[in-house]
């Protein structure tokens, strides 16, 4: 049949992952390093992912493809490990906000799927004292921080997605210490405002050196790429460094 359906310009697309949160069917994947289409009949065609690509990669075509299928979506998110999406108009899914895709099943994004571990021992104390916080500076969030702060000057920038102290143990000695911090969530946050803040951020504080901690899903990648776009736009030459955690609080080798 000829319909609406998703495209996705895999020239423009940089994948930055930023998409696939946004969408309730889970129809969208990282694959090589480029968003795709899981299978049509994942897809509604409605477009809740457009707003989401910074490289405008993204748009709503008609052309032939398989039926929207409501039974294959949720087939698709229970195997993914994501809650089905709920059904309320027009073809049955639930919509919210924007292009209407409600979020509150995590999307089939892997960043929300749900998971339990148990987690890893607790190694001997080497000491009996409580651990000092390395933190030297307020405020931390990205959005709050302002560029010409003076912990910003000569300082390492520690670029931080904020599930990162929670995942990774050892934070504040292996990665805060001594450094300068801005945190942010590029999933929960506009990313353009991420991109503007660290453009002038680079631009006018001073800063030496660059290093962004990000978690392995692959909604996190926004921050690297608004860090990246950001360091690139305002002519500077920093030292850049990009380090992945999982989920299980261990760094991931890239």
């Amino acid at each position: 049949m000829i319909r609406k359906i998703v495209h996705i310009d895999q020239d423009k697309c940089d994948g930055c992952g930023l998409c696939v949160p946004s969408c309730a069917e889970g129809a969208i994947k990282i694959v090589d390093g480029k968003a795709q289409i899981a299978a049509d009949n994942l897809c509604d065609g409605l477009g809740a992912c457009l707003g989401e690509c910074p490289q405008d990669a993204i748009t709503i075509i008609e052309r032939e493809a398989d039926e929207f299928d409501e039974a294959a979506v949720e087939k698709h998110l229970s195997a993914h490990g994501a809650a089905p999406a709920t059904h309320g108009h027009g073809h049955g899914h639930g919509h919210g906000h924007g292009h209407g895709h409600g979020h509150g099943h995590g999307g089939g994004c892997p960043g929300s799927r749900v998971q339990s571990f148990a987690p890893a021992p607790s190694a001997p104390a080497a000491t009996t004292g409580s651990i000092q916080s390395q933190l030297a500076q307020w405020p931390v969030q990205l959005h709050l921080v302002p560029v010409t702060a003076p912990y910003f000057k000569d300082a390492e920038l520690l670029i931080t997605a904020d599930c990162v102290p929670f995942a990774y143990a050892n934070y504040h000695q292996d990665f805060l210490a001594g450094k300068a911090v801005v945190v942010g969530c590029p999933k929960l946050d506009d990313n353009n405002a991420y991109l503007a803040k660290l453009t002038e951020l680079f631009r006018v504080s001073g800063i030496k050196g660059i290093t962004v901690l990000r978690m392995e899903v692959p909604c996190c990648g926004g921050i690297v790429m608004a860090a990246r776009q950001a360091l690139a736009a305002s002519g500077m030459e920093i030292p850049f460094r990009e380090v992945t955690v999982s989920i299980r609080g261990e760094i991931v080798e890239r």
